[in-house]
């Protein structure tokens, strides 16, 4: 892997600490976005901004090598929906739930570079409520991966639905034995 040394430590394909509240795909530690213990993972750490309820975004500054290649010199097409499915699934931690992806949509915009800084945003639109006012499990997010001059490579919306930690940790631990 290439080495920039214009990026900071953590912006690079290294793991992430299990320091503060990990979500329940950290705790697994095999989360190909941002676990740590899978040596094929992507190793992503997201900082979010709260300081808007209704505007939440997580931000992770990366760069990939030619482990992650599709078109020669670009990142697979695949890899990038898995960066941006990431940056949007980092949203459900600060509203407090936990939710998996239902529907997700992709437009790649621009090849995005191998061995370049880029930038991964993840920004929440919107939790519509339940016909009877309560809040529903539905939530809206978009995506972005970025040059770090803003422009805009590729960029999707997608769909997660809330769903019971119980039901999912019963499956995490079927697997574990």
């Amino acid at each position: 892997m290439s080495k920039d040394t214009t990026l900071p430590d953590n912006a690079r394909h290294t793991p992430i600490s299990m320091d503060g509240n990990p979500t329940i795909d950290e705790r697994a530690n095999h989360c190909f976005g941002c676990g740590p213990a899978n040596p094929q993972g992507l190793h992503l750490h997201f900082t979010t901004d709260t300081s808007n309820p209704q505007a939440i975004t997580a931000t992770c500054h990366f760069q990939l090598d030619r482990m992650h290649e599709g078109p020669p010199g670009h990142i697979h097409g695949g890899i990038v929906a898995a960066l941006l499915d990431e940056a949007m699934s980092k949203l459900n931690r600060p509203l407090n739930v936990l939710a998996m992806t239902r529907h997700m949509e992709i437009d790649y915009l621009r090849p995005v570079p191998l061995y370049k800084p880029l930038v991964l945003i993840g920004r929440h639109l919107s939790r519509p409520a339940k016909a009877d006012g309560t809040p529903g499990r539905k939530f809206f997010h978009q995506g972005e991966i970025q040059l770090p001059d803003g422009t805009v490579l590729a960029r999707s919306k997608g769909l997660f639905i809330a769903i019971d930690e119980k039901l999912l940790a019963a499956g995490l631990a079927q697997t574990e034995t």
